[in-house]
């Protein structure tokens, strides 16, 4: 059975989910059940003595490297591991392998037919992009498969709620650090890029950003112990329908450069797991006016398609290895009908001669003697 690894990795949080298509046969006009399971770790890296990396610790004694995933980030960042510079694509596959080895480790049974799906935010460049696939090859990671983050969540939205009809969908990504929108064709005949227009990104939405609104609103000087005891919830909640509300100058942004309205959107899919407050979802129905569409923990979507992506990338192979396997089998059977009837053919003709061999002998008894004297000088 065929399997997909998805990995997510995050500035704060890494998200990796495995997912594998049911056995049993869907009912007629339902989907096949897709089974998953995601685990998050924190995006931090740490290493022991020997060089050896560790995913998702931090230390009470020693240093941790964060704030590394992002590779947009203008600063230059870069590591030394027992006198070896990791560059921040270096460190994104070094958690990726970190991840895939544990993963793999947990579940042996699907260590031979998985699929492999890392996600990247869209607004990269080729050369960033170029730039952690290297870093992936040089770890020995050649068969993991790079995914634009909003196509890994329309691919889950098509395998959870679909079919779905031709049309466009806003992916709505609010992250820890960030937001993100872009605008994804979705349904039969899209393109292989269904990517529309340009994604966008902005620092000024997101967790941190929704926790320093909070900070301010509840007063400078405060301790952080005493921030969450100085707004009450409700006001926290009115903080955040505030925030999404301005984030919307960046979902029309969006939708202006790829020339398009909020009419042309068929669905808005919600992601991140800054998302998770009812509150995001409840703004954006209202002032958008589209269908919301969100899983019950959209941390996990982004990283969830990936491994749909990565499963049906493990199915087409399979697929491939046993035609190819089936095409040798064929002709092994061929060949092996050729060469009987071949080694029959040549049975056949040695009994024939045999005969013949044995006839002509029984002829020349037969013959008198000056017969075959006659015989042997006309040959002569």
């Amino acid at each position: 059975m065929a399997v997909g690894l998805g990995l997510s990795i995050g500035t704060v949080n890494t998200v990796s989910a495995l997912a594998e298509e049911g056995s049993a046969k869907a009912p007629p006009g339902h989907r096949k059940k897709q089974c998953s399971q995601a685990i998050t770790r924190r995006t931090t890296l740490t290493f022991d003595s020997t060089g050896s990396a560790r995913v998702g610790m931090i230390p009470r004694h020693g240093r941790a490297i964060v704030e590394f995933a992002d590779l947009t980030q203008r600063s230059i960042m870069r590591a030394r591991v027992r006198h070896r510079p990791l560059s921040r694509a270096n460190l994104v596959a070094t958690v990726a392998d970190c991840v895939i080895r544990e993963v793999l480790d947990d579940h042996p049974s699907c260590s031979a037919g998985v699929g492999i799906a890392l996600t990247h935010p869209a607004g990269y460049s080729g050369e960033q992009v170029g730039e952690l696939r290297a870093a992936l090859d040089a770890a020995d990671l050649t068969t993991v498969a790079l995914v634009a983050e909003p196509i890994a969540a329309a691919t889950w939205l098509e395998a959870d709620r679909g079919p779905l009809m031709p049309g466009l969908a806003l992916v709505y990504d609010l992250g820890g650090t960030s937001l993100d929108v872009t605008l994804v064709r979705v349904g039969a005949g899209r393109p292989h890029n269904p990517i529309v227009g340009e994604p966008l990104r902005s620092t000024e939405f997101g967790g941190r950003a929704f926790g320093a609104l909070v900070a301010e609103r509840a007063g400078r000087g405060l301790p952080s112990s005493s921030v969450a005891e100085a707004v009450t919830e409700a006001a926290a909640d009115e903080l955040r329908r505030d925030l999404v509300k301005e984030s919307l100058q960046l979902v029309y942004r969006c939708l202006r450069i790829a020339d398009v309205t909020m009419a042309d959107v068929d669905c808005v899919l919600v992601v991140g797991g800054a998302a998770r407050p009812v509150e995001v979802a409840q703004v954006l129905a209202a002032e958008l006016a589209r269908p919301v569409l969100i899983a019950p923990d959209p941390e996990r979507t982004v990283a969830d398609g990936a491994a749909i992506i990565g499963r049906r990338a493990a199915a087409a192979a399979e697929a491939q290895s046993d035609q190819r396997d089936g095409s040798a089998r064929r002709r092994a059977v061929t060949r092996a009908l050729v060469l009987s009837r071949r080694t029959k053919r040549r049975w056949t003709r040695v009994a024939v001669l045999a005969v013949l061999a044995l006839t002509g002998v029984g002829m020349s008894v037969a013959v008198p003697g000056d017969g075959v004297i006659v015989g042997l000088s006309q040959v002569g």
